[in-house]
């Protein structure tokens, strides 16, 4: 029988000890773990675990995910497919749960428990509570996925309760996403049995929500950066605290992924054993993860680091299977199938026209590194009666088109995307994935939301001169293509959306929230603007 054997400084997060040893691998498990007098000066701890990400967002499928995933230690997700299955349904899910059953990274799936996401957008599928059900009785799919719906949590609504109930039954844990919510709404929202958040963007709600019974995922992604505002909670909740990306764009996966936030954690002064408790264990107990723990009978899903204050990443082992060294991936790409579901017709300019008819006009207002937005009122600028983008008060319009059936743009107006010339668009637009746009002119916004309609989903940028495009034809939100050529095309896009003005750090991962109506205060869908507080439709015009 086979026997690998690696050595190095052991970081027992039981024990809270390091001391140099010996892991013993056979077929796959840890079978001893030795206590050597030296070994080599390479830390040996659990593989990071990413608490709750869309794959979707990083553009990749599953199985270029894991590529570049596991270059930074990462050994296991748990992934919310919604993304893929407001497109296409259960066939979204099933693609995603079948593409990455194919590489070594440990997917976990959830049963999306909200598509559509609310009843004020179109998206392409419905999965019912007879769906979720069929979803959450495969082995692979390990939770029920983030519960949006948190006016229906609060007013028990039906079909909500049964899908809560279903995962109860079947022993499965619900995920939470309830932000904003605190006092005695988080303890309503918890009580039906919600067992985390990660949508907390102040101490204060996650503190309301611990208090509620909850967990706490610590999110750092794309758009979403959590982590300043909710760190300090690893003083006296390291055992209630997981960290999670949420949202990851190619470009930043490559650079690295929960190593970062280890890294940054213990910068702070965080003891190292609380901070991996949080990264490597709580995810995988909370969730029953079949993913190794460093324990004797373990799958032996490991990873070797440089240091306890960097953790850069040497190798990475997934069942004993040496996976990434160096750097780089030990196993090669897999093709997918291209399914999708696209029916958008083109535009024209005429098609964004707002007419005037009041002084003052409802504005979106992004705020950089957050999913929230601020309901502002603002004065328009007129030309022959009608409103128009007007790039000197940064008041620029907003458009949202339905891609799954011929139908003329919702428009608003947004501010603090800052462009100057031209127009983006992006057909990721969580979360019914319709084709959303950004642009200084209404010439701009017909041009680039026709580039993606020809392409059938993409990410574009368009100004008079030069245009450029990153297209996605699986699903309109993931591409085939190698997952550092995304990650290099993804990343020129990004700076041709800064070059043309906006100071967003990461402008289409921005732009693709803004039609995320269960995140308050004020969004657009493709039926029009809309109140996220209220849970209603509003006017352009005041």
């Amino acid at each position: 029988m086979k026997t690998n054997t690696v050595s190095g400084q052991f970081v027992d997060l039981n024990s809270r000890e390091i001391y140099p040893a010996e892991v013993h691998i056979a077929e796959g498990k840890i079978k001893s773990v030795t206590k050597v007098e030296s070994a080599a000066e390479q830390f040996i701890i659990p593989g990071f675990v990413d608490a709750h990400v869309h794959i979707e967002s990083s553009m990749l499928t599953p199985s270029e995910f894991a590529r570049l995933a596991v270059v930074h230690g990462t050994v296991a997700t748990v992934s919310d497919p919604h993304e893929i299955a407001n497109v296409l349904g259960l066939k979204g899910v099933e693609f995603m749960i079948e593409n990455g059953s194919k590489v070594p990274l440990k997917f976990n799936f959830g049963a999306p428990s909200c598509v559509p996401a609310t009843i004020f957008e179109t998206a392409g599928a419905e999965i019912d509570a007879e769906g979720v059900r069929e979803l959450l009785e495969k082995d692979e799919v390990k939770y029920l996925a983030e519960m949006m719906n948190w006016p229906g949590v609060l007013h028990q609504d039906p079909m909500v309760m049964e899908k809560i109930k279903i995962a109860h039954d079947l022993g499965k844990p619900v995920d939470g996403h309830a932000p904003g919510l605190k006092g005695e709404q988080a303890k309503q929202y918890a009580s039906v049995g919600i067992s985390t958040d990660h949508e907390c963007f102040t101490k204060e709600e996650a503190l309301d929500k611990l208090a509620a019974g909850m967990k706490i995922l610590i999110r750092e992604g794309s758009a979403a950066k959590n982590f300043e505002a909710l760190i300090d909670l690893m003083g006296e909740h390291a055992d209630k605290l997981m960290f999670c990306s949420d949202d990851k764009h190619p470009d930043e996966l490559a650079e690295g992924h929960i190593n970062q936030l280890c890294a940054r954690a213990v910068a702070k002064g965080f003891d190292v054993f609380d901070v991996l408790i949080a990264a490597c264990e709580n995810p995988v107990k909370h969730y029953k993860l079949d993913v190794g723990l460093l324990k004797e009978g373990d799958a032996a899903d490991f990873v070797l680091v440089e240091d306890l204050k960097n953790f850069h990443v040497i190798n990475t082992y997934i069942n004993g299977e040496l996976v990434a060294e160096n750097g780089y991936a030990n196993f090669g790409s897999v093709e997918a199938k291209e399914i999708n579901q696209f029916d958008a017709v083109p535009t024209e300019p005429a098609d964004f026209v707002i007419n005037k008819t009041s002084e003052e006009l409802r504005v979106i207002e992004v705020l950089d590194g957050e999913l929230i937005t601020k309901k502002i009122i603002a004065e328009g600028k007129e030309v022959e009666g009608k409103l128009v983008a007007d790039t000197e008060s940064d008041l620029l319009k907003i458009a949202v088109l339905n891609r799954y059936s011929p139908s003329k743009p919702a428009v608003a107006f947004i501010k603090n995307f800052g462009l100057k010339t031209g127009a983006i668009a992006s057909s990721v637009a969580h979360d019914s994935h319709n084709i959303i746009a950004v642009g200084t002119s209404d010439e701009a916004l017909s041009e680039v939301i026709n580039l993606l309609i020809e392409q059938k989903g993409g990410v574009a940028a368009w100004t008079d001169t030069v245009y450029k495009l990153l297209p996605l034809p699986i699903a309109g939100l993931l591409t085939n293509a190698d997952g550092l050529e995304v990650a290099e095309a993804y990343a020129s896009i990004d700076l041709m959306a800064k070059e043309m003005g906006s100071k967003l750090r990461a402008p289409f991962m921005s732009l693709s929230f803004m039609a995320l109506l269960v995140i308050p205060a004020i969004k657009l869908s493709d039926k029009g603007l809309f109140d996220a507080e209220k849970f209603e439709f509003i006017d352009v015009n005041v």
